[in-house]
């Protein structure tokens, strides 16, 4: 790994424990480095401000002159009520190099931030970790780009593809290692959704019962056309999420209706299978009718990303192919 995708990685570390909690801004890392050592790192704050660039150049002081700064998104470049424009920051601090991952697509900077560097002489390299970003910053992008958060589907499965026995009885399919991690997803959600089925079935606080992580706990959505539950958002349709204007990132937990709703309108962006090494057989299935009418329609639609143990049972990701 060069020094360039070393230190980029450690920018991208920082922003992904920022996600879920600097919507509608973005989830940005930034490291600063000082001939081959760490002068200052910082990472988006809660809210949105400030940016991670104003906090690792914070953390640097007079370090940042003539080091090189590794952030996962372009700085921005548009003055704001809540902080200065971090492509002004970095100018005045004067590094010798930027390196980003990521263009900015908000039309606010998308590429005037680097535009403003370049004409202050500073070098400006952009690509450097780029994939690992996008990931990292999908929530983001995908509001920025879409007009919508980025949708995880969760589901945790038995072999055989069911959610719960034919009673209904579904607790627990996964084991203690498989619902820790999805606590970990939850709090780096801005929002969880579940269906009216699982609401009345469940009463789920959907909270996260993570030692230190319990103040990440996300906000509460149901999917329903029926009464409204007070402290929960109520979508009607998974179109809903177009309104959703302060959400980055949202997890979908179920059940069946709601995981077929969201399939069938093409909302979902990554699919989260928790497989139990369970055979059920006769069952609920994991999903109903999602629209296809030919198998053809059914291919090259998913990408497999990355598959893990999680004590007895398999983590398998998928994310949509657009």
């Amino acid at each position: 790994m060069t020094d360039d995708a070393r230190w980029m990685a450690d920018a991208v570390a920082l922003g992904e424990e920022a996600r879920g909690t600097t919507a509608p801004g973005a989830n940005v890392g930034c490291v600063i480095v000082r001939e081959g050592a760490l002068a200052g790192s910082g990472m988006t704050q809660p809210g949105g401000r400030p940016h991670a660039e104003a906090v690792a150049l914070e953390a640097a002081g007079d370090r940042a002159a003539g080091a090189t700064i590794y952030t996962t998104l372009e700085p921005c470049a548009h003055e704001s009520q809540r902080g200065p424009a971090c492509a002004d920051l970095l100018v005045a601090a004067r590094p010798a190099r930027v390196v980003s991952a990521l263009r900015d697509p908000d039309p606010r900077t998308d590429g005037s931030g680097f535009d403003r560097l370049k004409a202050a002489g500073i070098a400006v390299d952009v690509g450097v970790g780029a994939e690992a970003a996008e990931r990292s910053l999908a929530g983001f992008l995908t509001r920025t780009r879409l007009g919508r958060p980025y949708v995880t589907l969760k589901l945790a499965l038995s072999i055989d593809g069911k959610i719960a026995l034919p009673s209904g009885e579904s607790k627990w399919i996964t084991g203690v290692e498989a619902r820790h991690h999805v606590h970990l997803e939850r709090a780096r959600a801005d929002m969880i959704l579940v269906g009216r089925g699982t609401y009345n079935a469940d009463a789920p606080a959907l909270d996260v019962r993570l030692p230190g992580l319990e103040h990440r706990s996300p906000r509460r959505a149901l999917l329903t056309r029926g009464t409204p539950v007070e402290g929960w958002t109520i979508l009607s349709s998974p179109e809903g999420i177009y309104d959703l204007h302060d959400v980055n990132d949202l997890l979908v937990e179920g059940g069946s209706g709601a995981a077929s709703a969201f399939l069938t309108a093409d909302l979902v962006d990554r699919l989260l299978i928790y497989r139990a090494p369970l055979l059920i057989g006769e069952g609920k299935s994991s999903v109903g009718y999602i629209g296809l009418t030919a198998l053809a329609d059914a291919h090259q639609r998913w990408t497999f990303a990355e598959s893990r143990g999680l004590g007895m049972d398999r983590l398998e990701v998928y994310e949509r192919t657009r």
